[in-house]
């Protein structure tokens, strides 16, 4: 797999990949092309790359983080949180890894 290869556009909800997992981690490649989501209130720790496109990203405790091209994040277990806007050209390209 090539981690920049896209699917056909247009796309109407996020492409969710699983490129690995086992018992404790598990990778992922998210494809976003401005879509926002509902809370999230995860279990695991988050560790986010943006490798495309720009994205905000939105806390319950009123702070915002805009992410572009390059930027990481590491969200703690019940920090909750949204996407609340994501590029659509070019879209996203995020490598989440779960753990």
């Amino acid at each position: 797999m090539n981690i920049y290869e896209l699917p056909g556009f247009p796309i109407k909800n996020e492409v969710i990949t699983i490129l690995t997992q086992n018992d404790r981690v598990r990778i992922e490649r998210i494809i976003s092309t401005g879509q926002q989501s509902d809370w999230y209130d995860q279990e695991e720790t988050e560790y986010v790359i943006l490798l495309q496109g720009s994205a905000e990203l939105a806390f319950a405790d009123g702070k915002t983080i805009i992410l572009k091209k390059g930027d990481t994040l590491l969200i703690p277990p019940h920090q909750q949180h949204r996407v609340a806007a994501t590029s659509a050209d070019p879209p996203c390209i995020w490598l989440c890894v779960f753990y």
